[in-house]
């Protein structure tokens, strides 16, 4: 006799495959008149408030090379440190700014870029005030749940120190996997931020 099954079980998982660009970026691999635009290319609009900067990396193997097929997707509070989604209960968010963003690394390079502005900060749990960052989650062919981390700002300096998740990392050296150091590039203000899968420099990720 069967036995009743009174709970779902788990899907078996699946790495990303060859197709993840189609599906999620169609215009950039070439099938346009699908969307007007790829979902998560634009985050910004004329009127949308704070410092504009661009982020910038590349998805490193464990090998040190660059994936050419990952995809990247980001999500991250505007500038008064406000999520644009509809649990957000503190106030209202920039309606001039998406607050998600999605990009294909490059062909060619794998670098994936976006144009964004730098978030304010947010609170923990227990109130105390996170340093602003930004969500990332990757996804690439071999990886078979995507990967979670974050992005840090390496001029902000205090407010890093005083993080409550950074905080917690107990081997401090990796803290810098995190942290990405500003330049300046075609006059905006750039944030460096490459993600290693494994190796020495292995990114720290996050099981949520």
């Amino acid at each position: 006799m069967v036995q009743p099954l009174n709970r779902l079980k788990e899907s078996p998982s699946q790495t990303a495959g060859p197709y993840v660009h189609i599906g999620c970026t169609p215009n950039f691999s070439g099938v346009e008149n699908v969307f007007p635009e790829d979902l998560g290319k634009t985050m910004l609009k004329p009127e949308t408030k704070g410092e504009r900067i661009r982020v910038v990396g590349r998805v490193f193997d464990g090998v040190g090379a660059a994936l050419k097929d990952a995809l990247v997707e980001v999500w991250q509070a505007d500038a008064a440190g406000l999520y644009p989604s509809p649990q957000e209960k503190r106030g209202t968010a920039d309606p001039g700014f998406a607050g998600f963003g999605r990009s294909a690394g490059d062909m060619t390079t794998g670098e994936f870029v976006f144009e964004t502005i730098k978030p304010g900060k947010v609170p923990f749990k227990d109130g105390r005030p996170q340093a602003p960052h930004i969500t990332l989650w990757i996804v690439a062919r071999g990886i078979n749940i995507g990967l979670h981390t974050r992005l840090y700002f390496g001029d902000e300096e205090a407010a890093n120190d005083a993080d409550p998740i950074l905080s917690r990392i107990e081997h401090r050296a990796r803290v810098a996997t995190l942290i990405a150091p500003r330049t300046m590039e075609g006059g905006m203000p750039t944030y460096r931020h490459d993600i290693f899968l494994q190796g020495e420099k292995e990114t720290i990720f996050f099981d949520i």
